[in-house]
């Protein structure tokens, strides 16, 4: 793999909050309060609307094989169903939107969201994220990068005018909304217009669609293709980055508003207290340098995130 463009953190960004004059603020659904302003659903004050099922669902943001990230997880699920006294379930989702509409449901108790639809899943289903994973030096988070296969001809990101860059689905943060707004600001490509942007629906098929020539280049979290280069899945020679973004922060971790808060809180010690050491969980996420859970504030850490959703246009319709 060569890294043909990278952008250092101060400046891959500078375009868009250049032209942004707000300041990014909640946009909670009327079904919600926010009475300590902090951005994230209240737990409800009249104690008949707190829920304390007996198998608690947890859900992870979908992946290219479900059935491999049940087995990543499945010791951490033991931890949890030991802390809560609880069965845990994994329930896999096949998309963002699944993923959306069963936190709203109720049938998703506990989950880890993508990035990009974390405001979402606040804002519409009253997702509390409270976690999220970092290095044993307490650091964090991704890149997005922008990819082609070797032989494209495409160079850098002005090569993508008149050619293809695939995104993964329009939630997604490091697939879509990061790049459109980027790719616009910094280099006067609008996408849709100046380039043709199919939608492969996860990073996965969007890294394997480029590795096998199905689409000329594609908008990734580079966080998976880590995962998939250390399962030997792809090969560093597989492909080439012509773009390198600033870090975002990563899947953050939260349990549904309404959950009784003696559960909520038993959720929280189940994450903070899980020892990684011999566990799938590290095996999986330890060629991204991640080995603990770290406590996160959504306002703050998500701001960037809330930015390039507005720099996009993005509103929430929670009806």
């Amino acid at each position: 793999m060569s890294s043909i463009y990278q952008k250092t953190a101060a400046t891959a960004l500078a375009g868009i909050f250049s032209v942004l004059s707000f300041q990014a603020s909640a946009d909670l659904s009327e079904r919600f309060s926010d009475a300590d302003g902090d951005m994230i659903a209240d737990i409800p004050s009249d104690e008949t609307q707190w829920i304390d099922p007996d198998t608690l669902v947890f859900a992870y943001t979908p992946v290219e094989d479900p059935a491999v990230y049940a087995d990543v997880w499945s010791d951490f699920l033991d931890h949890l169903g030991q802390v809560t006294g609880k069965d845990v379930r994994f329930f896999p989702v096949q998309s963002n939107a699944a993923q959306q509409e069963a936190l709203r449901a109720g049938r998703v108790h506990v989950a880890g969201f993508n990035t990009g639809g974390v405001p979402m899943a606040v804002n519409c289903g009253g997702f509390r994220p409270f976690a999220m994973m970092a290095g044993e030096d307490g650091s964090f988070g991704y890149e997005m990068e922008i990819i082609t296969y070797p032989g494209s001809g495409i160079n850098s990101v002005a090569d993508l005018a008149g050619r293809e860059l695939a995104f993964t689905s329009q939630t997604s943060n490091s697939g879509y909304r990061a790049p459109s707004a980027i790719i616009k600001s910094e280099f006067g490509l609008e996408a849709g217009v100046d380039f043709e942007t199919p939608f492969a629906g996860t990073h996965e098929n969007s890294i394997l669609g480029v590795i096998h020539k199905d689409y000329e280049a594609a908008a990734i979290a580079n966080s998976v293709i880590t995962r998939m280069k250390a399962r030997e899945v792809i090969s560093e020679d597989d492909y080439e980055v012509i773009y390198t973004s600033a870090t975002f922060p990563t899947t953050p971790y939260g349990t549904t508003h309404n959950l009784h808060p003696d559960l909520q809180k038993k959720v929280q010690e189940a994450f903070f207290s899980f020892d990684w050491e011999g566990t799938q969980l590290q095996a999986e996420f330890s060629n991204n340098g991640e080995s603990q859970f770290i406590p996160i504030d959504y306002a703050e850490r998500w701001e960037i995130i809330r930015t390039i959703a507005e720099a996009n246009g993005v509103t929430y319709d929670c009806d």
